[in-house]
């Protein structure tokens, strides 16, 4: 027999050996005299009882996934590659890639980290930054190209001299361009001779 043969078979062992134990203590438990006191475990043996199960690590048995299957395992990414740098006065914050709607000529060089720069959360970062920062709510759908933003949105974007950010529930989040559908050919009438 293999070792896993083996584990299983010493693993279906120890189930049958703690159904039995189980059944005969509910069996004790129905028959004793309620008047009896039990001793509780003490703090040692909880302790004891938890360092021992949490030894046992049930991912240490798996085997990595070895497959060319994007959907079975993904590839490794970078949360630097799939994120665009917003930095201004030695603070630094990261927002998904695609999330920037507007960046003015001007504000250009805010999107190239410098070094010695500290990482803040995107929420503290643009308290302290409103003044040049606008952002942007929108929605699912908007979000997912497959909605356009709406008029005035458009219009609010054009006039503003700010970076705009867009957000889904005060958060950072990508835009993806509209997704426009293939135009539907419709065959003109023939004349009937």
């Amino acid at each position: 027999m293999t070792k896993e043969g083996n584990l299983h078979l010493l693993t279906g062992m120890k189930s049958l050996i703690l159904v039995s134990l189980l059944g005969s203590i509910v069996a004790t438990v129905g028959q004793a005299d309620p008047t009896v006191m039990r001793e509780s475990a003490t703090n040692q043996q909880v302790s004891a009882r938890y360092l021992e199960a949490s030894q046992e690590d049930p991912l240490r048995k798996q085997t990595p996934v070895k497959s060319s299957d994007t959907t079975v395992a993904a590839p490794p990414t970078s949360l630097l590659n799939e994120s665009d740098v917003i930095c201004w006065n030695d603070t630094v914050a990261l927002v998904p890639k695609r999330a920037i709607l507007q960046v003015p000529k001007n504000y250009a060089d805010r999107l190239k980290y410098k070094m010695g720069a500290k990482l803040m959360s995107w929420g503290d970062f643009y308290a302290v930054n409103r003044g040049w920062i606008t952002a942007i709510e929108v929605t699912r759908v908007q979000a997912e190209g497959s909605s356009p933003l709406p008029e005035q949105t458009t219009r609010q974007m054009t006039k503003s001299g700010n970076l705009i950010i867009a957000t889904y529930q005060s958060s950072p989040i990508s835009v993806l361009p509209l997704k426009v559908a293939a135009p539907v050919e419709t065959k003109s009438p023939t004349p009937k001779p």
